[in-house]
């Protein structure tokens, strides 16, 4: 297919729902410290860099920390999260994705991750997709968190595709306003009343068909 757009995912959310990890391990630490964490403001986290949210935490908790057992604790939360990460494999990735995947592959459409996690390149390898990302920018590669665009717009530049050209499917609101922000195409993944702002919203990937795929990619 002759296109000159390309497409950016997001990863916890979109590819796959590491939400679910997070979620025990910030569980964890809050027990730890000595109160609760609920799966409500576990939501309040989606987007949210590892610092901010500890910092949402401890505040919740109404905890203060110095600023080495504040280092400890992320360090702590990171390896209980990644024991998770661990024991992945492809059957993790989120029904309806593969197939757009494929068809991406199929027609030479390029493809990039761009995502806020640090953990993106380990996530990617145990489910079997690092190597089908033609681009990929994580926390590692940004200084900014979305809304800021940053994270889309250098995944546009190595897909070298125009951030007007690129197609952004992300699952937090954070991420949709950073793809509206670099003047993007952007698909909300989840729950209308949340992701309002996206120009198309569908609850997950099995709603997607490629019929829509096409249509965005030769308009």
């Amino acid at each position: 297919m002759e296109t000159n757009k390309g497409i950016i995912f997001d990863l916890d959310g979109v590819i796959v729902d590491t939400a679910k990890f997070h979620f025990l391990a910030w569980r964890k630490l809050a027990n730890d410290l000595g109160f609760d964490f609920t799966k409500e403001q576990n939501e309040q986290l989606k987007g949210v860099s590892r610092v901010e949210s500890l910092r949402k935490i401890l505040e919740w908790g109404e905890l203060e920390l110095s600023k080495t057992e504040f280092k400890r604790q992320m360090a702590l939360k990171n390896e209980n999260y990644l024991s998770y990460v661990a024991k992945m494999d492809k059957s993790e990735i989120l029904p309806g994705v593969q197939k757009v995947i494929d068809y991406l592959i199929e027609n030479n459409i390029p493809f990039a991750l761009g995502s806020a996690s640090k953990n993106a390149r380990t996530i990617l390898k145990k489910i079997n997709l690092l190597d089908e990302f033609d681009a990929i920018v994580d926390g590692t590669d940004v200084s900014k968190a979305k809304p800021d665009p940053e994270v889309f717009l250098i995944a546009a530049e190595k897909l070298n595709v125009k951030p007007e050209n690129s197609i952004v499917f992300e699952d937090s609101v954070a991420g949709v306003q950073a793809a509206n922000n670099a003047n993007m195409i952007s698909i909300g993944i989840g729950e209308e009343k949340t992701l309002g702002e996206a120009d198309y919203v569908f609850n997950d990937f099995t709603e997607i068909d490629i019929d829509f795929i096409k249509k965005l990619l030769t308009k």
